[in-house]
């Protein structure tokens, strides 16, 4: 397993830092590393109706903003000792912006590197662009 960079750890634990999570009070951040190498910060943010923007997303939507398409990494940070894998819908998400050699990486709230995934371990025979042609 790759050790994780300390800055990019620093990264994620701000941007959980600046999570908006009044209603469930479960904070996550998440950096993704574009194919530039850029990194990509992003937070969960909760709002009444309960239809609320995941930190993967918001991480993916910075790398999209910018004009980048490809990732290289996602990095997940969660409050707790325990995994906080991406939702359903941001495994689909990651999906869209991913390739073979795509890794998704969970930490705990300390930053210790808790699990590894391929794109394939974590959304198996995913439907993807390359479906629709």
């Amino acid at each position: 397993m790759n050790t994780p960079d300390p800055s990019l750890i620093e990264t994620l634990v701000a941007v959980r830092g600046n999570a908006y999570a009044p209603y469930s009070r479960h904070p996550v951040g998440a950096v993704v590393v574009a194919e530039s190498g850029r990194h990509y910060a992003g937070a969960n943010v909760e709002v009444a109706h309960y239809k609320g923007l995941c930190a993967e997303a918001s991480a993916i939507a910075a790398m999209v903003g910018a004009g980048e398409r490809r990732l290289r990494e996602v990095w997940v940070i969660g409050p707790g000792e325990h995994l906080c894998t991406p939702c359903g819908d941001c495994r689909q998400r990651i999906r869209e912006f991913a390739d073979e050699h795509t890794r998704i990486r969970v930490v705990d709230a300390e930053g210790r590197l808790l699990k590894d995934y391929s794109m394939e371990a974590l959304l198996p025979d995913a439907f993807g662009p390359e479906n629709l042609t």
